[in-house]
């Protein structure tokens, strides 16, 4: 089984927030796969389903970003699942606007949800997808730029991040981490159709 997390924080104040874009991919992931994302337990909403023939859970944890830990600290301690069956999809202000990263493990860098994760499972060695959602203007809080919402024009190439995002979790599922990462980490990456 393997668990597909994506960050962001509950609540309508959130929604389509620079920071939920884990939460959006999820979304996106439940739709295309015909799962629904409705189950309440280890401090998260859920679904099960499968993915490429693989169980999978989908879980958007309500802790809030920066304890996303206690929740898939949770998750994993029920199921017993080995830490790189867990996929965890987060925002990143550190890659370029609507591309998309595959990484097998790694540091938190400045991201507080992952490092909530990291100290919740006492590892960095579980993959994860980031998506770039831009960089804060000079001067601006760092909180109040992942809190705001995208511009008109930003939510077109967002959309598209999202969906590679989505796609990108259904190529690690289907033919393993090395072959998404060679597909989806290209500097020209579009979505496949």
């Amino acid at each position: 089984m393997f668990a597909i997390i994506g960050l962001g924080n509950p609540g309508k104040n959130y929604a389509n927030t620079r920071h939920n874009v884990g939460f959006n991919t999820i979304d996106l992931l439940a739709s295309r796969n015909n799962i629904k994302v409705n189950k309440i337990k280890f401090k998260s909403v859920y679904g099960e389903g499968f993915i490429s023939d693989k169980k999978v859970i989908l879980l958007k944890p309500h802790t809030y970003m920066n304890n996303s830990g206690m929740a898939v600290l949770d998750l994993v301690n029920f199921y017993k699942l080995p830490i790189e069956n867990i996929l965890v999809i987060v925002d990143d202000i550190d890659i370029e606007f609507g591309t998309i990263r595959i990484r097998k493990k790694g540091s938190a860098g400045t991201h507080n949800g992952l490092k909530s994760i990291i100290y919740h499972l006492q590892s960095e060695e579980f993959p994860r997808i980031k998506i770039g959602i831009g960089n804060r203007r000079e001067g601006q809080d760092l909180a109040d730029f992942v809190l705001s919402k995208f511009t008109k024009e930003e939510r077109v190439d967002i959309e598209l991040a999202i969906e590679k995002a989505a796609m990108a979790v259904e190529a690690i599922l289907a033919d393993g981490i090395d072959k998404a990462m060679n597909e989806f980490n290209k500097k020209d990456n579009k979505p496949r159709k």
